[in-house]
């Protein structure tokens, strides 16, 4: 365990979509969607996109930072499951409607995913299950 000062985490790169934006960290992305838009299967093509340009091959974490609300296309992710190299997923808000929608979504991702009303304990989490799943 490492004790010495926490490594700043930087964004390697903000791309700013028609339904928010995507943050890019060394290896995880945020999603932060504005309020009322809608995540259809072509805007997901657009972030697994971005997901290739830069985890093409390498494990990485999503978290899907909910301040505003939005709907998803469910169908959004059978095509997201289908990363082999994307092994956690995490949500973070703090609204009861994203709780409920959250084991909805879970039964059609059907991989690791957790929710959490806290991003730091989001990111512990996501942090976590890339090192259990790189072992050195």
């Amino acid at each position: 365990m490492s004790y010495g000062p926490a490594k700043k985490t930087v964004i390697v790169k903000e791309y700013l979509l028609d339904v928010g934006k995507i943050q890019v960290y060394d290896n995880y992305m945020v999603s932060l969607f504005d309020e009322g838009s809608t995540l259809t299967l072509e805007r997901a093509y657009q972030i697994i996109g971005i997901s290739e340009i830069h985890f093409r091959d390498r494990n990485f974490g999503f978290i899907s930072h909910r301040t505003n609300s939005y709907a998803i296309d469910p169908t959004v992710y059978t095509y997201l499951r289908e990363l082999e190299n994307l092994k956690a997923f995490a949500i973070v808000s703090n609204k009861e409607v994203d709780m409920h929608n959250f084991h909805i979504e879970k039964m059609f991702y059907r991989k690791s995913m957790k929710f959490f009303v806290d991003y730091q304990n989001a990111l512990k989490w996501v942090r976590k299950r890339l090192v259990i799943s790189n072992p050195e």
